[in-house]
């Protein structure tokens, strides 16, 4: 018997009228983005409505403490993502405090780590990416890469985004950056600075979401990027895919990105979507359509960029389920599995270096070579890196160390490139030694 075996299973959309709140709700009403949006759960007694008395107080008081003392991003959360919690049964406290989805998209404060919450070094902007702005929303921070933040808001917030600093609303424990420009004036200050820098060949466009950018916006937008003869690759980044598929179905948008796709075709320009699926659970037929909907219409691929948490899929079992999943049943590439990024309050959704690379390890060989994602650490100041690459490691204290080859915007010192870089593992996966080294150094 081999660890990992293999059983197709075909997706299925859950019934979304097994919740109180959604009896009497219509398939007509539940693919339509507009409903969609309308009926996103954004407060704790609108889930109550949703869910009825199967779920106790406690939850409810669970999911309130943690709001008011942990949480870094607001609650905002579309129908079609709720409907894959608990897909099976009608939710209950059990079935709610166990399930993969609502670990990440909905946490309660017992979900936290009693003791480090927060790492020591976590910090707002774990990855530097507002220091390295170099026109508002603009990222670079790689020679030939740059990250453009259309917008600060998404039709769904994940309790772990990386961009927390920026996306979404206020919480009690966090206040937002704000973007000051009008949209119009920060994508022409993005597009001049990709003029003005021919050595910039590769654009994420991204946000927040790009589905909560009007339609007409964003073509515009993307029309203009594909005049620059020295942009070859366009990455649309949107979780919305597997959160909101119903946008990427609506006749104007899928109409919009069929012209988008052939305009990058004709210029030879790569255009791809990278979506954000993190469990199997959450791969539905809605999702699948959307996701051969946008390759129909001429997107050369569309790939996926989970990211690693424990209590979600950091097991072989969960990786590989999901993998094959995404690109035998919904037409998604597995590309990347980001470890969960250095942000405060995300303790216990980290692993260890070493428990992503025995992860990468335990998933070879089962996928096609090229639909078995790499699992990647993002390392502050340099960038993503296979997890195989670090160059020293203290197991102890679960410090890695790692190196680089390009200077960030900010950068410009030689030395820079002949130093190297600490990452943290999360100090509960160390052993007790070096557990306890971090209780004293940072009880100086």
């Amino acid at each position: 018997m081999q660890p990992y075996a293999y059983q197709r299973h075909a997706l299925t959309e859950p019934d979304w009228r097994r919740y109180p709140g959604w009896a009497d709700v219509t398939r007509d009403q539940w693919e339509d983005a507009q409903w969609q949006r309308a009926h996103c759960i954004k407060t704790i007694p609108q889930l109550r409505t949703l869910l009825g008395a199967t779920v106790t107080d406690a939850f409810y008081q669970d999911l309130a403490d943690d709001q008011a003392t942990h949480a870094t991003m607001s609650m905002l959360i579309p129908p079609q993502m709720i409907n894959t919690m608990s897909p099976d049964t009608p939710p209950t406290d059990d079935t709610l405090r166990n399930d993969p989805i609502r670990r990440y998209m909905l946490p309660i404060a017992t979900d936290r780590h009693p003791e480090y919450p927060s790492h020591p070094y976590a910090t707002r902007d774990s990855l530097h990416e507002h220091d390295m702005w170099v026109a508002e929303g603009l990222t670079h921070r790689y020679p030939t890469k740059v990250l453009a933040e259309l917008l600060p808001t998404c039709p769904q917030y994940c309790g772990h985004c990386t961009r927390m600093d920026l996306v979404g609303n206020n919480t009690p424990t966090v206040t937002k950056l704000k973007l000051l420009n009008k949209p119009a004036d920060r994508h022409t200050a993005i597009l001049d600075y990709l003029r003005a820098h021919p050595g910039v060949r590769d654009i994420v466009v991204s946000g927040g979401d790009v589905a909560n950018t009007p339609w007409h916006q964003l073509e515009t937008f993307l029309m203009a990027l594909l005049a620059i003869d020295t942009i070859r690759d366009i990455r649309l980044a949107t979780k919305a895919l597997a959160g909101l598929p119903q946008h990427w179905l609506q006749p104007t948008v899928v109409e919009g990105l069929e012209r988008v796709a052939r305009t990058a075709a004709r210029r030879g320009v790569n255009l791809a979507i990278h979506t954000h699926v993190n469990h199997a659970q959450s791969l539905t037929p809605l999702v699948a359509k959307a996701a051969h909907t946008a390759l129909e219409v001429g997107v050369r691929d569309v790939r996926n960029q989970g990211v690693l948490l424990r209590g979600v899929n950091a097991t072989a079992e969960d990786l590989l389920d999901l993998c094959f999943a995404l690109q035998g049943e919904a037409g998604i590439l597995p590309y990347y599995f980001y470890m969960c990024d250095m942000i405060p309050n995300a303790e216990h959704w980290r692993v260890a270096v070493w428990q992503a690379q025995q992860l990468q390890h335990d998933i070879m060989g089962y996928l096609p070579g090229y639909a078995t994602p790499r699992i990647v650490c993002d390392v502050p100041f340099v960038g993503k890196r296979w997890v195989h690459m670090v160059t020293e490691y203290d197991r102890e204290r679960g410090i890695s160390y790692w190196t680089k080859n390009y200077r960030t915007s900010i950068e410009d010192d030689a030395t820079q490139l002949d130093r190297t870089y600490p990452y943290y593992d999360p100090i509960d996966t160390l052993p007790k030694t070096g557990a306890d080294w971090w209780r004293k150094e940072h009880a100086k």
